[in-house]
């Protein structure tokens, strides 16, 4: 049942005070951690940490307290509508939920033989309430790095969030952060731990990057995706108005990629960019082929290593003086299903739901039925649904607010993916609102995904 307008002014009440008390143990730990950190530090150079640089260089933590609340509709069609319809229950639905969330960010800086060094951190501390479910209390590391300076060179380890390439909608060489493209609020990401050199001049800089030196030795179904240990490398050019980017990948289990990336500042309104990169192999779901349009005991989907692919993005964009913006994205995912994969998930959908409604079955056979629809929805768990897709976004960004519309469309099938909202910025406060609904050809792979539209309302407060 929703609940009332009484009962949520309670709930979020009682998740601020979580969040003022989760803030309050961040900062005892972030300031603890700091506090062994230079303890540390000046075990090795005590005469270094005692300078007026030093202890100038220390500063207290900063960040973000943020409350949000989000409602969802589930969709009328597809997998799971259609589980759900046989047997109440047999898949999770849509809802409501509130978040409280603090982010503490602290920098310790000091000098080691003359050599600038630091150590970062990025804590984030969270309660979330879903409707009709407990409450849920959890903290993470976003990021936690030690840097040194050596002049054109700089050395880094530990936990770091690292984004490459140039598109908006889409990163074909995105190889490090492989962060999720397109959401409807922007979020901290989960930084990757890694070992990283980087030499820079005035024009150019070159990276190497040790990702997941944890997972070197790990077995191919833990290392998928983002968690696959590699070593990933990238070069950036500048040439006037023209930046040229160069990228290389090895990983564990997914061999070599290469990636190139431009982009071009055309004139004061008009910025072009484009990427591309091909794999040697690639990490994508695989449908046992024993499976057909029956039921089977577990899920048919599984992760795989598969063959080579190619992704690529062309991309414009328009900024007016009155600060109105148009993006105009197309590219290919070569590692998103093929059409024929798309074509077999549809066949099984509808042999499952059809064995479901034959006269006289047992509850156990429609309950299996219904379980295996449910585990269809498994291969939505990817960057690009279809490997072909186009994007526009219009923007306008006057003074402390910025409106801003977009539509993602995959012309293989007819699916699409309207958004809007709207952002208002101060000086420490910021406001969101934002909404989202997926539609398109009834046959589409989005207007099958399990929601139908979702939005949110957001508040943060910088300290």
């Amino acid at each position: 049942m929703p609940h009332s307008a009484t009962q949520r002014r309670r709930r979020l009440a009682a998740l601020a005070r979580s969040a003022m008390t989760a803030m309050r143990c961040a900062v005892v730990a972030l300031s603890a951690a700091s506090t062994a950190a230079s303890a540390a530090s000046a075990d090795s150079t005590a005469a270094a940490v005692a300078s007026a640089d030093a202890a100038a260089a220390r500063q207290g933590p900063n960040g973000e307290l943020r409350l949000r609340s989000d409602a969802s509709a589930a969709s009328v069609g597809g997998p799971l509508a259609v589980a759900n319809a046989l047997q109440p229950g047999s898949a999770a639905g849509a809802g409501s939920s509130a978040l409280a969330e603090v982010e503490l960010r602290h920098t310790l800086r000091t000098k080691l033989g003359g050599m600038p060094v630091s150590l970062s951190g990025d804590l984030l501390a969270q309660h979330e309430q879903s409707e009709g479910g407990p409450g849920r209390a959890h903290g993470r590391v976003a990021e936690l790095l030690a840097e040194a300076d050596f002049g054109a060179w700089q050395a880094s380890a530990g936990k770091k969030v690292l984004g490459w390439d140039v598109g908006f909608g889409f990163r074909p060489n995105d190889f490090v952060q492989q962060e999720p493209r397109r959401t409807l609020l922007a979020t901290t990401p989960q930084g990757r731990p890694l070992l990283e050199i980087e030499h820079f001049s005035a024009e150019s800089a070159t990276t190497l990057v040790w990702v997941n030196p944890q997972r070197a030795n790990s077995r191919d179904d833990a290392s998928r995706g983002a968690l696959e240990s590699a070593l990933a490398a990238r070069w950036y050019q500048r040439h006037g108005a023209l930046d040229a980017h160069a990228f290389g990948r090895v990983g564990a289990h997914t061999g070599a990629s290469v990636g190139a990336a431009l982009a071009w500042v055309a004139g004061d309104e008009l910025e072009l960019h484009a990427s591309a990169r091909a794999l040697q192999r690639r990490d994508g779901w695989l449908l046992d082929s024993a499976a057909a349009d029956r039921p089977v005991a577990t899920n048919p989907w599984q992760q795989a290593t598969l063959g080579g692919a190619a992704q690529w993005l062309l991309g414009a964009s328009w900024t007016g003086q009155r600060q109105q913006s148009l993006l105009v994205e197309a590219w290919h995912d070569g590692s998103a299903l093929p059409d024929r994969a798309w074509d077999a998930w549809s066949r099984r959908n509808a042999g499952l739901a059809a064995l479901a409604v034959r006269p006289g079955l047992p509850p156990g056979v429609i309950g299996a039925a219904a379980g295996n629809l449910a585990w269809q929805a498994t291969p939505f768990d990817a960057t690009s649904v279809r490997r072909d897709n186009l994007f526009v976004r219009l923007a306008w960004q006057p003074e402390h607010w910025l409106f801003w519309l977009d539509a993602l469309a995959t012309p293989a099938d007819g699916g699409r993916i309207l958004s809007a909202g709207a952002q208002w910025q101060g000086d420490r406060l910021r406001l969101n609102a934002a909404w989202r609904v997926y539609g398109g050809a009834a046959g589409s792979v989005i207007a099958q995904l399990p929601l139908r539209s979702s939005a949110l309302l957001a508040a943060a407060w910088a300290f």
